[in-house]
């Protein structure tokens, strides 16, 4: 399939531990490219890694909100350092999480707000995590509006927030729940399918959020092929013509 890759995926993660060189290399025969998302230090060491040993793999670096906790300026100035790589092409995963709240909301919208201005002063897109933080998440991207641009990964909002980030520039990607097809997540895929389609990115989130007909098994990027399928019915464009559209702008994004 033509114009296939992923922009966010977690390879180093335990799950694959048993067939992660297989599986890396099976999607290097099926992906452009895929970015693999740091949330701490370990782990955007170790996305730099793997870009480093494969070609089709970029990486990115960040602390996830779930870790806010761990911040302290060594570790700022080491995920700043992290940027400077050319296999580092995005600033993330960032941003907050009520979902969870492993961390006071005071705390990540610091640590939030100090990694989008490291992004700003590195001209680097983010990729922003935002899981029932919806108001605070947009309150802190105005503020660093025209400075900063990037991609709301697994967007989870409604059509106002998505018009929103929009308007300032950002990309909006989903997973696999687009391929829920529960009574619940109706609403959720009409809004899809009046989006623009040249704004919107395809992930897997792998390990994570594995897509119908995988739902609750360990999902791989491989599986963005659903993703990509369901959103060109969603938005009734021909499936080639959205992943082209859709690589086109992952590629404007991240600088490919």
């Amino acid at each position: 399939m033509k114009n296939l890759y992923d922009c966010h995926v977690h390879l180093n993660m335990a799950q694959f531990d048993h067939f992660r060189d297989t599986l890396i290399e099976e999607c290097s025969r099926s992906l452009d490219f895929c970015i693999n998302v740091g949330y701490d230090e370990k782990s955007s060491e170790e996305s730099l890694l793997l870009a480093f040993k494969y070609p089709f793999i970029r990486a990115a670096a960040g602390l996830h909100p779930s870790y806010a906790s761990q911040s302290e300026p060594r570790l700022m100035d080491r995920i700043s350092a992290f940027l400077l790589e050319d296999e580092v092409v995005a600033l993330g995963e960032i941003g907050l999480d009520y979902y969870w709240m492993k961390d006071p909301p005071d705390i990540q919208k610091k640590i939030f707000a100090d990694q989008m201005e490291i992004a700003a002063h590195h001209k680097k897109p983010v990729i922003i995590h935002d899981r029932e933080s919806h108001e605070d998440t947009i309150e802190i991207l105005k503020a660093f509006k025209g400075r900063v641009r990037g991609v709301l990964h697994s967007f989870s909002g409604d059509r106002k927030m998505a018009d929103t980030v929009l308007d300032m520039g950002y990309y909006l990607s989903f997973s696999g729940p687009v391929t829920f097809q529960n009574k619940k997540n109706i609403p959720f895929r009409e809004m899809i399918s009046s989006l623009p389609p040249d704004k919107i990115l395809i992930e897997t989130d792998s390990p994570y959020l594995a897509p119908v007909p995988f739902r609750g098994k360990t999902n791989t990027p491989l599986n963005v092929s659903y993703v990509a399928g369901e959103l060109s019915s969603l938005l009734k464009m021909d499936l080639q013509e959205f992943l082209a559209l859709s690589r086109a702008g992952a590629c404007d994004l991240f600088g490919f």
